[in-house]
């Protein structure tokens, strides 16, 4: 069966993430988005894995449902460590295939330090050693390092991270084939290092809020058992891991180089020729990941190697709608319209992905079905994020906005 999921999600127990990020939440946005599995997140807070056991049936092939949306056990481990006279810190999300082995995982990593503080909990572990523990434990676990390029927690990281997956994993590489892209790179930016054909690339919302579950995603056509979905990432088969949805990657917070402080956004040429310091505090730029991906890339860009699993950029639904009507996307306005649009659609990603331009000229106000067929012809206009602020992609110009908010105000 073909299947859109989103592994790596928080609970309401990570930091600054939503109270309704809870199980009848994360499956109510679900099944609006169009996402049939979603991860659960932080399954190492005792208060998140208490609900999780209490609210989820299990379906007995590794994954686990809540009112017809499937769930796969997750978490987020954060790693800070010092390795040969430099610290790093570390994001990778693990998967387990049962309650059993979370529950052998989280009595090992408690051993290590508090996993009651925080979801995505902080520990002074070797990612070496944690994907040592983690195997040890149940070799059908898996691991995936997360949004790869993030300046300050990720394995390439331009501040904290290394090189070489296999300077990071040591022994233990062999037993990593997947990799997240994370919000500010796309699968064409990875396809650069030659070192990464052999990882299958994932993309995920990593959401701290119901409503942007779904914001980066994968679509799969196989049975839905964790068995299969991990051969299918392990054989990176092509045939049944269909495509990954992806944030145009310029919306990412470090997409960019910059200083947001000092209101500094510069491409990796404009670094280049400032010597890395900001002109205006003479500190330091915060190197993002499309200049990390210059210093590591073996291959031009627009390569695509023969193995690929293809991918779409995507705008999300209240964006496109919140650019139409010209008002903020957090507005009432915006989340009336958007459930009326998938109310008559079915989901999210019926709107986006699915249905034709006939279907949506004919279903959708005139100025948001403009604004989803834009986005599939990927006209858009581009501000890159940078230094931790989001990217702005837009479909309508500023003229465009401006006579439109216009016209809303003449409503009330």
């Amino acid at each position: 069966m073909e299947f859109i999921a989103d592994f790596h999600i928080h609970s309401k127990y990570s930091r600054a993430t939503s109270r309704n990020m809870d199980v009848q939440h994360i499956a109510e946005w679900a099944k609006l988005k169009g996402i049939t599995l979603m991860g659960t997140g932080d399954f190492t807070h005792y208060l998140w894995l208490e609900e999780l056991k209490h609210n989820l049936e299990d379906c007995a092939n590794g994954l686990y449902k809540y009112n017809d949306v499937y769930f796969i056990l997750t978490v987020e481990i954060s790693s800070i460590y010092s390795k040969k006279g430099k610290t790093y810190r570390i994001h990778n999300i693990i998967f387990a295939p049962s309650f059993k082995a979370v529950d052998k995982i989280n009595d090992r990593l408690g051993c290590v330090g508090n996993l009651a503080s925080d979801g995505r909990p902080i520990l002074g572990l070797d990612a070496a050693e944690l994907a040592r523990i983690v195997f040890d434990i149940d070799e059908n676990c898996m691991i995936v390092p997360g949004h790869i390029w993030t300046p300050w927690f990720s394995v390439f990281g331009s501040t904290s991270g290394f090189d070489k997956i296999e300077d990071c994993f040591e022994e233990q590489t062999p037993k990593i084939f997947a990799l997240e892209t994370g919000l500010s790179s796309d699968p064409a930016m990875n396809w650069r290092l030659s070192a990464l054909d052999k990882f299958t690339l994932i993309s995920n919302s990593d959401s701290h809020s119901p409503q942007k579950i779904g914001r980066e995603a994968n679509v799969f056509n196989c049975e839905l058992d964790y068995k299969t979905i991990r051969e299918v990432l392990k054989t990176k088969d092509k045939k049944r891991f269909l495509y990954t949805i992806e944030f145009f990657p310029e919306e990412g917070k470090y997409h960019y180089d910059g200083h947001r402080l000092c209101g500094i956004r510069w491409s990796p040429k404009e670094t280049k020729q400032y010597n890395g310091r900001c002109p205006k505090c003479g500190k330091s730029i915060t190197v993002g990941v499309m200049n990390r991906i210059e210093q590591l890339a073996d291959r031009p860009e627009g390569f695509v190697p023969p193995n690929s699993i293809p991918f779409k950029n995507l705008v999300p639904l209240d964006e496109i709608i919140a650019g139409a009507k010209g008002v903020g996307k957090k507005s009432v306005a915006v989340e009336r319209e958007y459930r009326a649009c998938v109310t008559k659609f079915g989901t999210e990603f019926d709107i986006l992905l699915r249905a034709s331009k006939d279907e949506l000229l004919k279903g959708l106000p005139s100025r948001i079905a403009e604004g989803v067929l834009g986005m599939r012809e990927a006209k858009v206009n581009i501000k890159a994020g940078f230094d931790g602020e989001y990217g702005t992609i837009s479909i309508f110009d500023e003229e465009e906005k401006k006579k439109n908010s216009e016209e809303q105000l003449k409503l009330f």
